[in-house]
C-alpha cells in the first residue's frame, strides 16, 4: 500500500459517513453510505429501498468521505475509486458498523453491504491555520 492509501484509509477511520457515486440508468448519482474498514478493504453498509446498490454492484465506484463540518483546523477529503461488490458482511464485520436507521426516507432502513477494494485513493488536505484564520477575521 502506497503512503497516500495508508493516509487515506487513517483518514476515513475519522468519520463513519460518507457518499458513493456511480450512474444508474445513464444518470450520475449520490448516495448516503456508512462505512468500515478492514483488511485493507472498504465496507459500506446503504438502504436498499432505493435499489442504489444494483447500480454499484459489480460496477465502478467512487467513495469520498469528509471532515468538513468537524471544528478540526485542518479539513480533508478521501476519495477511494473502485469495483464494488455486494457482500453479506461476516458477523465480526457486522459488529464494526453498529445500529443502523430505523428509517431511510419514511421507509423501514433495509441494509444492503457492499466491499470497495480500492483501486485509486485520492487525498485532499485543506490548511485552516489558525494564523491564516487570523489575518481574515473581521
Amino acid at each position: 500500500m502506497s503512503t497516500e492509501e495508508i493516509r487515506a484509509i487513517e483518514l476515513l477511520t475519522r468519520v463513519s459517513y460518507g457518499r458513493v457515486a456511480t450512474s444508474m440508468r445513464a444518470m450520475p448519482f449520490v448516495a448516503p453510505a456508512r462505512h468500515v474498514v478492514t483488511g485493507g478493504s472498504v465496507l459500506l453498509r446503504m438502504h436498499a429501498g432505493h435499489g442504489y446498490h444494483r447500480a454499484c454492484g459489480g460496477g465502478v465506484v467512487a467513495y469520498g468521505a469528509d471532515n468538513f463540518s468537524s471544528d478540526e483546523p485542518d479539513r480533508w477529503s478521501v476519495q477511494f475509486t473502485g469495483t464494488a461488490e455486494i457482500i453479506q458482511p461476516t458477523a465480526p464485520e457486522l459488529e464494526l458498523f453498529g445500529g443502523g436507521p430505523h428509517r431511510v426516507d419514511g421507509e423501514p432502513f433495509d441494509p444492503v453491504y457492499m466491499r470497495l477494494v480500492p483501486q485509486f485513493v485520492t487525498v485532499h488536505m485543506l490548511d485552516y491555520s489558525r494564523e491564516r484564520r487570523s489575518q481574515h477575521a473581521a
